[in-house]
């Protein structure tokens, strides 16, 4: 999320408000050091070993590495006819990556010649992050995509009291949750099993993967004629900075009818519901946040 995706102020939902009139930041570009060790891994290969890499921050897409050249392994790399053109950093070029009989088509790609106002990123080369099999943050597992120094992740513990309804059905009720602050959401309200109607809940087969908590599974609601929509999420075993949500329960905000304190809280539109999708990990097109 961070500054320039959801309500980040260089988002397309910025939350707040400056103080005096800013030009569109569409095609606004911001590239900044990333000091962490990276490394993508790709049929037993590394791929990437960088500790110089470059965190580009755009408008309306997710932050993505570039990579200095001569740390990435070049003689893995096979040149491509494929190409696309941005109008802020220019025409890019591809290359494919082969180890032995495997080969991720279009894996990397780069600028070579990057037009006015991109020109850092000459001499830098990005690579798909669903491509690779593998990548390592320093010495740990990073997931899902790389884990923006801007975004921050903080989970407290409430004695607020929490309602959850739906079409006029409890589903929940707590003074017992933590509230998870997350750069660019809605706060969401996760609360112990025992104060959810679990009883009108059933395991749905939906999975889906944060860089900042984990792998979540879901639950839908099987009463209330919403059956079959995922409503609820939770984290069976979250990353170790998320680890006090292990197991609580969560609601959608904008699937359910919350209340906190007495107070409706409005059904939020964000990037899944309601709002532009966009959280483009490159230039090849979109991918889920």
């Amino acid at each position: 999320m961070s500054l320039t995706i959801g309500t980040g102020p260089f988002g397309p939902n910025s939350a707040g408000e400056f103080n005096r009139e800013m030009p569109s930041p569409k095609g606004l570009l911001y590239l900044d050091a990333f000091p962490r060790r990276m490394r993508a891994i790709f049929a037993g290969q590394t791929v990437v070993d960088s500790r110089h890499a470059k965190l580009l921050h755009e408008h309306g897409h997710l932050a993505v590495l570039y990579f200095p050249g001569d740390e990435v392994r070049t003689d893995l790399l096979e040149p491509t006819d494929h190409s696309t053109r941005c109008p802020w950093k220019g025409d890019a070029a591809y290359w494919s990556v082969r180890v032995d009989d495997r080969v991720a088509e279009n894996a990397v790609w780069g600028y070579p010649e990057p037009v006015e106002g991109a020109q850092p990123l000459a001499g830098y080369l990005a690579v798909y992050w669903n491509e690779m099999d593998e990548w390592l943050e320093e010495d740990e597992p990073a997931r899902v995509h790389v884990r923006d120094p801007y975004h921050r992740v903080d989970i407290l513990d409430s004695s607020r009291h929490v309602r959850v309804s739906l079409n006029g059905e409890l589903l929940a009720e707590t003074e017992h949750a933590r509230v998870l602050y997350e750069t660019g959401l809605p706060p969401r309200w996760y609360m112990p099993a025992d104060d959810v109607r679990t009883d009108l809940l059933v395991d749905s087969d939906t999975r889906s993967g944060c860089a900042y908590k984990g792998t979540a599974s879901y639950k839908s609601l099987r009463a209330a004629g919403e059956e079959g929509e995922d409503l609820v999420w939770h984290y069976p075993e979250p990353t170790h900075d998320a680890e006090r949500l292990r197991d609580l329960l969560c609601f959608w905000n904008e699937r359910a009818d919350i209340e906190v304190d007495g107070e409706v809280v409005e059904r939020p539109l964000t990037h899944w519901y309601g709002r532009d999708r966009s959280s483009s990990t490159g230039p090849r097109g979109l991918a889920d946040a």
